[in-house]
């Protein structure tokens, strides 16, 4: 059967994402680095083309294309975390070195990839049979950068902040 997976474009750091990428998440590895066997758009030959690597199951390719293309919003990762200590441990290693919070668990990395940060509590709040509380949740969500689990669920719960 045909599998799909995402191909990462980068100018260089190829290997150098990968290998950050597969340090965060358990079942994570490269799986293989292939070097360039001739001069070419990419850079010299010798010099990393492509890295398969897998992250948390997912297989991936990262490839040196040769020139900087920009990420966009359109395409995200989105990684469900168990708790507000997976939220935070993640949030704060894809910001390091240069990445960028943005509003509702959002946040692009220093290599400019988009990712989701999402506690899986959220469905519970914003999906949840109170819609009253699921309103007054997405209310507090809109205005998280990084999300807060207590307060997502103080919002549901009709809870004034602390």
């Amino acid at each position: 059967m045909s599998k799909i997976s995402p191909c990462l474009w980068f100018d260089g750091e190829a290997e150098q994402a990968a290998k950050f990428y597969v340090s965060l998440l358990p079942d994570s590895r490269i799986e293989t680095v292939q070097k360039s066997p001739a001069d070419g758009p990419a850079g010299k030959a010798g010099m990393v083309l492509v890295v398969e690597f897998t992250l948390a199951g997912q297989r991936f390719m990262a490839l040196n294309g040769g020139v900087k293309m920009q990420y966009t919003h359109a395409v995200s990762f989105k990684i469900d975390c168990a708790d507000q200590a997976e939220v935070d441990c993640l949030w704060d290693a894809l910001l390091s070195d240069g990445g960028k919070a943005e509003q509702c668990g959002w946040l692009q990395d220093r290599f400019g990839v988009y990712w989701q940060i999402v506690p899986t509590a959220l469905p519970k709040y914003l999906g949840g049979p109170d819609r009253a509380g699921a309103q007054r949740a997405m209310q507090a969500m809109l205005k998280m950068v990084k999300l807060d689990i207590e307060g997502l669920r103080r919002a549901y719960e009709g809870k004034s902040a602390a």
